[in-house]
């Protein structure tokens, strides 16, 4: 898919998942545009040359900052947003306040930039942190033992309680003023760039696999776990969805323990030494996401497969 004539402004694009967005978009001959407080490259430079970042625009900006945003978006002609920005729950832990501008504050400001701007749609990040703990919701899980997408938030981090926040942001801006929206909540992503997060510790492991060393996860359970190439695609499938409403969907994928995960990690590389505590994180299996099938096409690589790219993009990394 080339959409040449389009632009597309990507928050935390120096982020994990923001560095595949901006990757796919250059793939398909998209302009994008890197917004981000940051400036190092070094999750981008595991997928792309020098070289081949010269087709991204990058600006230095904070999320908190209104007048940044806007200007943002109408210097470089912006079409389309795909926002990711966000502190991620050891941040929001540490610093609440910061936490708060950054991911509602922010969040408000992409909204209202692109209402002053006259962009109708976009996507942005939420979260499976929005939900509460698996026995919360045992009268409506599924046979599957999935949780709906209906279900009603009860987060326990005030991280969740941001993303909570966003899901509603969006849902008065469309309500007062026709602005569209997609908000899509990743549960375990991993993949080249993955190292922060409470969910990381997977891709550590993989890293650590790659370069020989023995890594140990810090918590077990079930999951869904989904390849940070997927949720860029996913992302910008979205924000190129115009829809009616403020909707937010689940990713899913098919639940494995984490023990499972590493099993796929000794089998691809015999030598790796990866040990994974049992005890699980306070979340639920998984989460259904038939919602986000019925809405539009589902980018899901086997996870064998992301695990067997994610290795080798490591491996070709340390050369």
């Amino acid at each position: 898919m080339k959409m040449e004539t389009n632009v597309v402004l990507v928050t935390g694009g120096l982020g994990c998942i923001g560095a595949w967005t901006l990757y796919h978009l250059a793939q398909r001959g998209v302009k994008a545009i890197c917004f981000d407080l940051g400036s190092s490259r070094h999750r981008l430079n595991l997928l792309m040359s020098a070289d081949e970042q010269e087709a991204i625009t990058f600006v230095p900006g904070d999320l908190t900052d209104f007048e940044q945003v806007k200007a943002a978006l109408q210097d470089h002609g912006v079409t389309h947003i795909v926002h990711l920005a966000a502190l991620q729950v050891p941040f929001c832990r540490a610093n609440p306040v910061m936490g708060a501008q950054v991911n509602v504050v922010g969040t408000v400001n992409i909204f209202e930039a692109a209402k002053q701007t006259g962009i109708k749609h976009l996507a942005q990040a939420s979260s499976i942190a929005i939900y509460g703990t698996p026995e919360e919701y045992t009268d409506i899980t599924g046979d599957d033992g999935l949780i709906p997408n209906k279900a009603l938030p009860n987060p326990h981090t005030l991280y969740g309680v941001y993303k909570v926040a966003g899901e509603g942001i969006a849902s008065v801006y469309w309500g007062e003023n026709g602005i569209s929206s997609t908000a899509l909540r990743p549960y375990t992503v991993y993949g080249l760039g993955r190292d922060q997060g409470m969910t990381s510790e997977p891709t550590k492991a993989m890293q650590a696999a790659a370069a020989g060393q023995p890594f140990h996860i810090s918590f077990g359970g079930t999951m869904q776990f989904q390849w940070a190439s997927d949720a860029a695609q996913q992302f910008i499938e979205a924000a190129f969805c115009p829809t009616e409403g403020a909707h937010a969907y689940n990713l899913g994928g098919v639940p494995i323990t984490v023990e499972a995960a590493a099993a796929i990690i000794r089998g691809i590389r015999p030598d790796a030494q990866i040990t994974v505590d049992p005890k699980p994180l306070a979340f639920p299996r998984g989460f259904d996401d038939a919602a986000l099938r019925a809405a539009m096409p589902v980018y899901e690589t086997p996870l064998e497969e992301g695990i067997r790219a994610t290795l080798e993009g490591f491996e070709r990394a340390r050369m």
